[in-house]
């Protein structure tokens, strides 16, 4: 059986990610990232510029020093001054790497440098030699190697790695390349660099055209062995290969790749969120393997298709990446099959001619909002299937509440021809309703959850209150609107509590309350 090659995972999130236009870490954040990265089990982790600033340098310094398992790389220019700052940042690591570039094509060359092509090989052999007199692993990158002549980065890698160069690396600096034409050049470099056998070949992608992950892979097959991406793609202008799409698919499509990885795929989905949240830079929800959409389903027969079989229309389980499971999204292009197990999750046992009632109902709210929650199908199914008498009617509600006052309700309830008026003190003002409630009521109840959302925007925004409250067993759930959000409250109490009377009360009216409002077990 033939021997898999092992792709070498090379992150570099917290110095080309943190290049992101708005992103800003702090040495905590960036260790706590570098923690979560180790765990993700990376090759390698790019530390930062340690040349760059004070901070930058105290950042690579820290994660040198107190994260293991993962190589960790500082980054300089092909200069004595920058790799005397890679190599004090990372020289506590247990394995460090100085990670030295220089332009090399063309354009950067003369309108960048503004040196000939003589000086620039002779700067990056000065510096790779100068880098391995100090660490053992040197990493050398021809800045846009894409758009270099191809006979002079032979000539380039092939100094370098005889001056001690451990892995060189060709950056689609500038997101230029085609994957044909990159896996071409990986190909080239391979074929006419002596010497090559010596070094890991790197490859590193930008998204400008939104093909750096593509071009990752072309490299890959190609025959490199190592490739340096972003968790979230995150990174430069466009940004670069995203790490968990090129992991994902290499793992997903190995029958085609035939490489081997050591990444622990479950903790991809934490470590982009991770980053996300300290970043600020949300992941869009149709991002491939961590976007909210990845793993949801709303078309009818695609839910269909997964209920029965998975692999219908999921190519990588959500459990691969970290996820407990998929999610069917209730809009109006759902089915009957998700509407179905909806109502079963959800713990409710309704016949077939409920189950339909609820469907129509579901597809006619459906239409007016772009997502259904859970909360709608509990009001669709307790509001509308269940005709519960209103045997209680809030009649008014008066609070008094500040941060030096007792929080004091008084509400008056209306039954039938009676009128109860109550007042109750509460930790704050909606506590202080409901036990004024409950007094006018009489009914003890357990109040389970209470929720509050606006329905509309602005200042005269309506507020939707939601509780679920708990009887021998059996949850009921109430809503109340108003543009006062302790009277929505108090509606939405009012509310669950008419249906537990009327469960209580065995009330008909043509439906089946108790089975309805009977949680599955």
């Amino acid at each position: 059986m033939t021997k898999m090659n092992r792709i070498l995972i090379f992150d570099t999130t917290l110095r080309d990610g943190e290049q992101s236009p708005g992103v800003n870490l702090n040495v905590e954040e960036k260790l706590e990232i570098a923690a979560q990265l180790a765990r993700l089990r990376v090759d390698v982790i790019e530390a930062g510029f340690p040349v760059a600033s004070p901070g930058d340098f105290a950042a690579v310094e820290a994660v040198a020093c107190e994260i293991e398992g993962p190589v960790i790389a500082a980054l300089a220019r092909a200069t004595e001054k920058d790799i005397d700052k890679a190599w004090e940042a990372v020289r506590y690591a247990k394995q460090p790497r100085i990670h030295t570039f220089i332009a090399t094509s063309p354009i950067h060359m003369e309108c960048k440098l503004r040196k000939r092509p003589d000086e620039v090989l002779g700067m990056a052999v000065e510096a790779v030699g100068y880098a391995k007199s100090l660490v053992e692993d040197v990493e050398f990158s021809a800045e846009d190697a894409a758009r270099t002549d191809r006979g002079f980065l032979c000539e380039v890698f092939a100094a370098v790695i005889e001056a001690g160069a451990t892995v060189v690396n060709i950056p689609d600096t500038v997101g230029y390349s085609t994957p044909w034409e990159f896996g071409d050049l990986v190909s080239y470099v391979r074929a006419h660099t002596p010497g090559i056998d010596k070094a890991i070949i790197s490859v590193h992608c930008h998204d400008d055209l939104g093909l750096a992950v593509a071009n990752s892979l072309a490299a890959v097959t190609a025959g490199a062995t190592q490739v340096e991406c972003t968790i979230n793609g995150l990174g430069e202008r466009a940004g670069n290969a995203a790490l968990e799409e090129i992991v994902m698919t290499l793992k997903t499509r190995q029958d085609h790749f035939g490489v081997s990885l050591d990444v622990d795929t479950k903790n991809i989905y934490r470590t982009s969120r991770l980053v996300s949240t300290l970043t600020g830079i949300p992941v869009q929800p149709n991002k491939a393997v961590v976007g909210d959409n990845a793993f949801a389903h709303e078309s009818g027969i695609h839910q269909d298709g997964v209920l029965k079989e998975r692999t219908t229309y999921e190519i990588m389980s959500p459990e691969s990446i970290g996820l407990a499971q998929s999610r069917l999204v209730l809009g109006k292009h759902s089915g009957r099959h998700a509407f179905r197990e909806k109502l079963e999750a959800l713990g409710y046992s309704l016949n077939q001619e409920e189950v339909e009632k609820a469907f129509a109902r579901f597809i006619e709210l459906a239409d007016k909002k772009k997502q259904v929650s859970d909360r709608d199908i509990e009001a669709i199914i307790e509001d509308e299937l269940v005709a519960v008498p209103a045997l209680f009617v809030l009649d008014y509600v008066h609070i008094a509440s500040g941060n030096t006052t007792v929080p004091t309700a008084t509400v008056r309830v209306k039954s039938g021809d009676s009128v109860v008026e109550e007042a109750a003190c509460g930790d704050g003002p909606v506590d202080a309703v409901y036990k004024a409630i409950d007094g006018a009521t009489r009914i003890r109840t357990q109040l389970v959850s209470y929720s509050l959302h606006a329905v509309t925007g602005g200042k005269d925004a309506l507020g939707e209150a939601t509780v679920r409250v708990k009887d021998n067993g059996n949850m009921y759930v109430g809503r109340g609107t108003s543009t006062d959000v302790i009277e929505a409250s108090a509606k939405a109490y009012l509310q669950a509590i008419n249906k537990l009377v009327y469960n209580r009360q065995g009330y008909s009216s043509g439906t089946r309350a108790e089975t309805v409002n009977q949680k599955v077990t």
